[in-house]
């Protein structure tokens, strides 16, 4: 798990340096128009990639933490029984989106490659494979957790995560 950490830390590290790059880009370019009727000509494609990337693979990140938004409020009424059975539909079904998602994105993908950005030249394939890495590793983790829900392996409190109120 410690290497998992590690690459996580390295992954958010990247992504700060991407919207630093990314809010420069769209700052300078907005200077330069209004200021200097002139303008950094890949900087709207470069800044709508760059987005792109930062939404799925932050998106992936905050599953890897538990952190997108549940009904735990719904959940928590239930017992334990019920909570498990709660966590494994919505995960189960959840996975079953991400796979079909992973399955589209790669076929997307492969056609993707021979169409490029007008501007960048850049194949769209690869723009598009932050997807494809964000609903593989969705998946992965999604996996993951219903193994150690299955297996018995997942505690009672980690069955609804954060279901304190903000700030507790």
């Amino acid at each position: 798990m410690r290497f998992l950490e590690k690459l996580t830390k390295i992954v958010e590290w990247i992504l700060v340096g991407m919207f630093g790059i990314m809010a420069v880009l769209v700052f300078g370019n907005v200077v330069l128009r209004y200021g200097f009727n002139s303008g950094i000509v890949f900087s709207e494609e470069i800044s709508r990639f760059m987005f792109m990337w930062l939404t799925l693979i932050g998106a992936l990140i905050v599953m890897k933490d538990h952190g997108h938004l549940g009904m735990s409020s719904v959940v928590n009424k239930f017992g334990e029984r019920g909570q498990r059975v709660c966590r494994f539909l919505a995960d189960a079904l959840t996975l079953l989106c991400c796979l079909l998602l992973a399955n589209g994105t790669w076929k997307q993908m492969v056609i993707g490659m021979d169409d490029h950005a007008p501007v960048t030249g850049i194949p769209m394939g690869i723009v598009q494979s932050a997807l494809l890495i964000a609903s593989v590793g969705m998946s992965l983790v999604l996996a993951y957790g219903l193994w150690r829900l299955v297996s018995g392996r997942m505690k009672s409190h980690e069955l609804v995560p954060f279901s304190g109120s903000v700030g507790e």
